[in-house]
């Protein structure tokens, strides 16, 4: 078990700068997601922190031990990639066993290891097979217990998930994280899928372009983005974004979108009393936007009339594409809203969950 720490670290190929001042610490027993699009740099913070990458400049450490000149095999971590990269003409446990022969463990010892991480996974009936007669779960299983076996201090995970289909992520998400409260060792997980990350994490680092945009937890990020992109990035379908102007109008302050405009609540306007004429951004999730009759009970309302353009019907939910002016706006709402393409509509804005950001900074306004 062991706390990671990112100080100051660099990461340049060439004249190409990969990592920008990355700077955060991963707590003991703590389990942190990297999530970010492709390119974003979360691969190649966790490839330095593995040794797979030299660090340009800055410091890595693992407890209190600076691992920047240390060699991969003596870090004390264990990584699963995406590929699983199982030898085909071993048997599972042959796979499994490999790295602790490679140290020379004790036959009983490498035994009792691999028995108990295939317990831990449900695999000791595939023990005897070779990963091409295994499902592509069953290898991803055999692949994070080859990394079991090593009893690290740090297990890292690059994509585990991505080549599996989308019911087997939705199952093996959740083995991941039961295997974390069982080991309760420290994992830090990168992934592209920020569902993944929501539902797996106690922290998320959401990072872009190399920087470290905001890392907090799950549900901080969702309620408070501390930017546009992770406002954007964070939730599905996307947060909805209006470009617009703080109006004041007396006590009223409003937020005009040109084809239409919002009156922020009484309780949230003193934060804006002072910025009239300022240009903005302002969000809203789909999942804040109501039919008329489902809409919540005891909100701040604010009616935004629209047209249909496209309909979604996902069963539990229906997502609306519609159109106001030249703004499209997306809804979650509830199934029983039997709206049609082409029809004008009336739709409820939950006030209490609006999102402000400068326009020029992208930064949230709180």
């Amino acid at each position: 078990m062991a706390s990671v720490t990112f100080q100051n670290v660099i990461k340049n190929f060439g004249d190409v700068k990969v990592i920008k001042d990355l700077d955060f610490i991963v707590k003991d027993q703590e389990f942190l997601v990297l999530v970010g699009p492709s390119g974003c740099g979360k691969t190649t913070a966790l490839r330095m922190l593995a040794g797979l990458e030299e660090v340009t400049s800055g410091q890595i450490q693992i407890d209190e031990r600076v691992v920047n000149d240390v060699a991969p095999k003596d870090r004390d971590i264990a990584m699963v990639f995406q590929s699983y990269a199982l030898y085909p003409h071993m048997t599972v446990y042959d796979n499994m066993a490999f790295g602790l022969k490679l140290r020379k463990t004790p036959k009983d010892e490498i035994k009792k290891r691999v028995q108990e991480a295939a317990e831990i996974l449900d695999i000791t009936h595939l023990l005897d097979r070779k990963p091409r007669q295994l499902s592509g779960g069953q290898r991803q299983r055999v692949a994070v217990g080859r990394a079991i076996v090593r009893e690290p201090k740090v297990f890292l995970f690059d994509e585990p998930l991505s080549n599996l289909d989308a019911k087997l992520r939705v199952q093996m998400r959740a083995e991941i994280s039961k295997l974390h409260q069982r080991l309760q060792t420290t994992f830090i997980y990168v992934t592209h899928d920020q569902t993944e990350a929501m539902t797996m994490a106690s922290r998320i680092a959401v990072m872009n372009k190399g920087i470290l945009q905001q890392l907090d937890t799950p549900q901080v990020l969702y309620d408070r983005p501390a930017n546009l992109f992770v406002a954007g990035f964070i939730g599905s379908p996307s947060m909805n974004f209006f470009p617009g102007t703080i109006v004041v109008k007396g006590d009223a302050v409003e937020v005009d979108m040109d084809s239409f405009s919002v009156t922020i609540p009484e309780g949230l306007a003193d934060t804006y009393k002072g910025m009239n004429g300022r240009k903005v951004i302002f969000g809203i999730r789909p999942e804040n936007i109501h039919d008329p009759n489902f809409a919540p009970v005891n909100i701040h309302d604010q009616r935004v009339q629209a047209k249909v353009d496209v309909t979604e019907l996902m069963g539990n939910e229906t997502f609306l594409y519609m159109l106001n002016g030249k703004n499209t706006i997306v809804a979650r709402v509830d199934p029983r809203s039997h709206k049609r393409v082409g029809e004008d509509v009336e739709v409820i804005f939950n006030m209490d969950r609006l999102h402000i950001f400068d326009a020029e900074t992208e930064e949230a306004i709180r």
